[in-house]
């Protein structure tokens, strides 16, 4: 049973993440009638606060030597948003709660893979976590939908179950390694430039993306006239790849160098998006998900493991890694905007995001030329 227990960790954090997430505008809706602006605000707020939360309380718990606490925190906190927002009748203390307490709750993920680090766990074993991890995406939202359609109190119920279960496992984590434990693997130190350049890369795949993913549905519709039903089939397929995806870039961390596996998903990410444009029906684009499961499991689950690499401290990592992934997807905004005013449609989104991946491959070979020790295994 014990060797259960992170995987259940990460299935459950998974499923609270992919619950609440997707589904926050259609909540902001259907319990307060907010209209899109409101909710473009509101999420907005809600954003920043996950981003301070990422790099503040991991940074904490990185003094303290102890993830398990604030994870348990964060659960506890996520139960009592899901109480609050049950509760409110009006729109001001609902984004009050998001931003008090929904950004906080929000990082008991990347404390989880920073328990992991500090415990000692290989990148094959951080990657195998973080494949669990995506397992939950693939239930989770089509579940919340379902439960949406019962009345949004049922999600929001589905939320408070899941969080008490974050919570009891969360606990039980506490024998593994006791609080004060010094960190057994230290981080390269690594010159700021060759950080910088890392970011840069991820940024750029984090926007491609994100992107990418925007507009899956109008590409699908306007583009190849197709019914919308297919962008969910294509989604779908491509989320159930990126698991066994994970599962070999995590065998595959025990041969090859960070950045020779990073290489090989901006390789995929450059040859997936320009597939895209110049598919013409739905074969083709299921086809193309292959490279596109490998492009996302490289660049989330190596991409984890290089920044607690470089990353001196396993909490301030993973959460820096997370903020990056969230400016990219910031950049997917102008990037959606720009692409899909062009000649090309929505097509012009996937040329961009082909683009955005071989800035993210030559970033990637100028860290390893500039920090050689970043292309070590």
């Amino acid at each position: 049973m014990r060797r259960l227990l992170v995987p259940s960790a990460s299935l459950w954090w998974g499923l609270q993440e992919s619950f609440l997430n997707p589904a926050l505008a259609f909540l902001l809706v259907g319990l307060f009638d907010a209209t899109a602006g409101e909710v473009g605000a509101v999420l907005a707020a809600y954003n920043a606060s996950g981003f301070v939360a990422a790099l503040v309380v991991p940074a904490w718990a990185d003094r303290r030597g102890d993830y398990v606490l604030p994870m348990a925190a964060s659960g506890v906190l996520t139960l009592t948003l899901a109480g609050v927002l049950a509760l409110v009748t009006s729109l001001p203390p609902a984004v009050v709660a998001l931003v008090l307490l929904g950004g906080p709750a929000g990082v008991g993920p990347a404390l989880l893979f920073a328990h992991l680090k500090h415990a000692g766990a290989g990148p094959e074993r951080i990657v195998r976590t973080r494949a669990v991890f995506s397992a939950a995406y693939v239930g989770g939202p089509p579940v919340a939908t379902l439960l949406l359609g019962h009345g949004v109190h049922w999600l929001l119920a589905a939320v408070a179950v899941v969080a008490v279960l974050n919570v009891a496992t969360t606990v039980q984590l506490r024998t593994g390694v006791p609080a004060g434990v010094p960190e057994p693997a230290a981080a390269q130190r690594v010159p700021r430039r060759g950080t910088a350049l890392v970011s840069v890369a991820f940024v750029a795949t984090a926007a491609a993306n994100s992107a990418a993913v925007s507009v899956m549905s109008l590409f699908v519709t306007q583009r190849l006239g197709l019914d919308v039903v297919w962008a969910g089939i294509v989604l779908g397929v491509s989320a159930g790849l990126e698991i066994p995806a994970l599962l070999v870039v995590g065998r595959l961390t025990r041969r090859f160098g960070d950045l020779a596996l990073v290489a090989s998903g901006c390789v995929a990410g450059t040859v997936y998006y320009a597939g895209v444009v110049l598919v013409d029906g739905p074969a083709g684009l299921l086809a193309l998900q292959v490279l596109n499961a490998w492009f996302f499991a490289v660049t989330i689950g190596v991409g984890m493991t290089l920044f607690q690499r470089i990353v001196p401290r396993p909490g301030l990592a993973v959460g820096i890694f997370s903020n990056v992934r969230r400016v990219g997807q910031v950049l997917a905004g102008p990037v959606v905007a720009l692409g899909s005013a062009t000649a090309l449609g929505y097509g012009a989104v996937y040329a961009a995001g082909s683009v955005l991946t071989v800035v993210a491959l030559a970033a990637v070979v100028v860290s390893g030329r500039v920090v050689p020790e970043l292309s070590a295994r």
